[in-house]
């Protein structure tokens, strides 16, 4: 990745806190509707600006931070299925760019909530309807604001 892309990278955070910012009424309707009750997690958005928030002064203490250490809303996240060494690529995007058929799902689906702010090498177990699956982050790419393209 050359110098731009890093700008690009947190020009994009940037917006990122700034959209969250502005619209925390209606996400947080969107988290509470799309969240079971046990799963919730306290202070959810506040708890991912400062992961943002902390990723940024990383950056402008040292530069350009490369590989991405967490999945952030805007990464690409590559999953290795640790039972049988297949992995997958699912790309985290705000709900209105959501098309799982493509591996673009919202931070706010079940999936993306639970691999949101997971670190590089972190392992989990992925709930989905038919189980639990162990899993663990293999790598975390920015890609930014995602245009999902219709078929």
């Amino acid at each position: 990745m050359n110098h731009n892309e890093f700008l690009i990278d947190k020009k994009y955070f940037l917006e990122q806190v700034r959209y969250i910012d502005e619209n925390i009424q209606d996400l947080n309707h969107l988290y509470i509707s799309s969240t079971p009750p046990q799963e919730r997690v306290k202070d959810f958005y506040s708890t991912y600006v400062s992961e943002i928030e902390q990723f940024l002064a990383v950056y402008d203490k040292n530069g350009p931070v490369s590989p991405i250490p967490k999945v952030f809303i805007g990464t690409k996240v590559t999953v290795l299925y640790e039972d049988d060494g297949d992995t997958e690529e699912f790309y985290i995007c705000l709900p209105k760019q959501s098309n799982p058929d493509e591996g673009y799902i919202s931070f706010l689906s079940p999936v993306g909530r639970q691999l949101l702010l997971k670190n590089i090498g972190e392992k989990i177990s992925l709930t989905i309807p038919s189980g639990a699956l162990p899993v663990s982050i293999k790598q975390v790419t920015f890609v930014g604001n995602l245009a999902v393209q219709e078929s």
